[in-house]
């Protein structure tokens, strides 16, 4: 018998707001960021949920 279990609900939640934090700070108008700085850490700690989320979600179906 497999034991699946589903992704982690807090790398979703956090993958969620940093998502729409994201959507927020860019001004579709210019193609710019409210402020470059934050974007870079909101857009790098983005990344690192999504593979962290990933990749565990592979390492427990194996």
């Amino acid at each position: 018998m497999s034991t699946k279990k589903g992704l982690s609900f807090p790398l979703i939640i956090i993958a969620i707001v940093l998502g729409a934090t994201i959507f927020k700070q860019f001004d579709f108008k210019t193609f710019k960021f409210e402020s470059p700085a934050m974007a870079v850490i909101y857009i790098l700690t983005f990344i690192m949920t999504v593979y962290f989320l990933f990749k565990n979600n592979k390492e427990k179906q194996e």
